[in-house]
């Protein structure tokens, strides 16, 4: 049997460190971009934008199809291997920025926007800057350097987003301060990343590990073209029957719910696989892998996500203001199916790792043509009705690949009904104590109110209408407040409500804090028993 490096889980961690570092900065950063944005462009603006991204992400799957990845499975990587996979990057990601330059036009014609076309043909551009990107990235993500993964991430949405995208928009620019934004984005991370890990870049057509990698870049084109489908078809019916401004809404609503989703995704994922590519031949370690991560899941971020959604309507009233009110509904509904999409996401790296790599597109291809149905038939209906319909469809693909993951690694549900009870406990307690604190917001405005007789729109000759303070502030403030005192207290006055999975795996990122909840656990084992006595 092929023994694994001792050094592997201490990569692993500092490569998650790493990567959980990297995404809670993006996450503080393009949120805050994002919200400048919005509220600068409005909801039509931003629609046109989506609807152009959708098509770009889209042809992104042609022009990566997926031989990078190959550099990450690969147990042995030669010259050769990484020579294959840039040229026929390259050369897709060419062709399919011509096609998609050419078909524009039509693109705009099923959207029924004209300003689309001129969008998509902009954004062409960046499928060739994405192919070039991939080999080096996954070069990168092979050798679990995150750390720098997460400077150029961060570098490059600084420079196009904030360099770019918020001058351009003051300016006016509207829509093309987007446009503008994703480009620059697009081409610095390219630069840096080839900076960072330059790779033969000479023509290879064709050599004699070709068919391996094929097999791999097919399959993962595949499996991603079916997670995209997934994934887009919400707004892509959406455009067809509603309007930008509809979109908009939806896709501001969807991004907020999804931005901390792939921040844990981002966090956890790249280096559960890469790792796991390394206990292919030892599925005991993989199981003793796989455990933990969906305890943490269900245990410790799905609770944040039951608090993310109570306090929805609030904070987007607080952010974005009155115009985006509508997307609250949407953010609330996503962010309950978030920690099923987690789930999914951190099992498919079981199936790749013990050979199952078809497994993915195979048992997702039956939801797909039910989501095709079901978005056709109901988009017109509005965008709540299209929410019920994409979380329903996260939680069917959670649970039909978690189930195939658990197979190949002999977890059974009874391994798994520990963690869900204690989710239940830890959700239900969010839950309670940001009901509590918006409900105790609530009162305090209606106390203002009522001793002020309402807050003047004007103060100090200063118009205030722009800060959407009244309304939404306190509510927020009390639900983050009572929530998240809730969820620190359950964690450290009762840590068995974590279980030692959990324990263990914080204890793999800060010793103290595991030292401390390990405390505590004893703690509470030596006050039972002396109740029992």
């Amino acid at each position: 049997m092929k023994t694994t490096s001792p050094d592997i889980t201490k990569q692993s961690v500092s490569a998650v460190k790493w990567s959980a570092l990297g995404s809670i900065a993006q996450y503080g950063l393009s949120l805050g971009a994002q919200i400048v944005l919005a509220r600068i462009l409005g909801p039509e603006n931003y629609g046109l934008f989506a609807m152009g991204t959708i098509v770009l992400t889209f042809s992104n799957f042609f022009s990566n199809f997926g031989f990078a990845w190959g550099l990450i499975q690969a147990q042995d990587l030669v010259e050769e291997d990484i020579r294959f996979v840039f040229t026929w990057q390259l050369i897709a990601g060419v062709m399919v920025a011509l096609g998609l330059y050419l078909l524009s036009p039509f693109v705009a014609n099923y959207f029924k926007e004209p300003q689309v076309a001129a969008i998509v043909r902009w954004l062409s551009l960046a499928c060739i800057f994405s192919a070039i990107t991939a080999p080096a990235s996954n070069l990168l993500r092979r050798n679990l350097d995150f750390r720098w993964i997460n400077i150029i991430q961060i570098t490059s949405y600084s420079i196009g987003y904030l360099g770019i995208g918020i001058p351009l928009a003051y300016q006016g620019a509207g829509v093309w301060s987007l446009v503008a934004a994703w480009l620059t984005q697009s081409f610095s991370m390219m630069v840096m990343t080839f900076s960072r890990h330059p790779h033969a870049i000479k023509p290879l057509f064709w050599y004699s590990g070709s068919k391996v990698m094929s097999e791999v870049g097919i399959t993962v084109f595949v499996t991603n073209l079916c997670n995209w489908l997934l994934n887009n078809m919400d707004r892509i019916f959406l455009g067809r029957f509603l309007d930008s401004h509809a979109v908009g809404l939806y896709t501001v609503g969807y991004n907020l719910s999804n931005t901390p989703n792939n921040l844990f995704i981002g966090a956890l994922q790249p280096a559960f696989l890469t790792a796991g590519s390394r206990l292919q031949s030892e599925p005991d370690r993989l199981r003793r892998a796989y455990l933990p991560v969906i305890a943490s899941v269900w245990i410790l971020i799905a609770p944040l996500f039951v608090f993310f959604a109570m306090i929805s309507q609030n904070l987007v009233g607080f952010l974005y203001g009155p115009a985006w009110e509508s997307s609250a509904r949407v953010l609330a509904i996503l962010a309950l199916s978030m920690p099923a999409y987690i789930t999914w996401a951190m099992s498919t790296p079981v199936l790749w790792n013990t050979g199952k790599k078809h497994f993915e597109s195979l048992l997702q291809l039956p939801i797909l043509a039910i989501a095709g149905y079901a978005f056709y038939s109901f988009a017109g209906k509005g965008i709540v009705i299209v929410t019920l319909i994409a979380a329903g469809l996260l939680f069917t693909r959670s649970i039909v690949i978690t189930t195939a993951a658990c197979r190949q690694v002999n977890v059974s549900a009874l391994d798994l009904l520990p963690f869900a009870v204690r989710g239940i406990v830890m959700m239900g307690l969010a839950a309670a104590g940001t009901f509590s604190g918006i409900k105790l917001g609530v009162l305090v405005n209606i106390y203002i109110d009522t001793k002020f007789n309402m807050i003047a729109p004007t103060f100090a000759g200063i118009n205030i209408n722009f800060i959407p303070v009244t309304p939404y502030l306190l509510p927020l403030l009390g639900g983050v407040f009572f929530g998240g005192i809730i969820l620190l207290a359950a964690i450290f006055v009762s840590p068995r409500l974590l279980g030692d999975e959990v324990i263990d795996m914080l204890g793999r990122f800060s010793p103290r804090l595991h030292q401390a909840l390990s405390e505590n656990t004893k703690s509470g084992s030596k006050q039972l028993a002396a109740v029992g006595k």
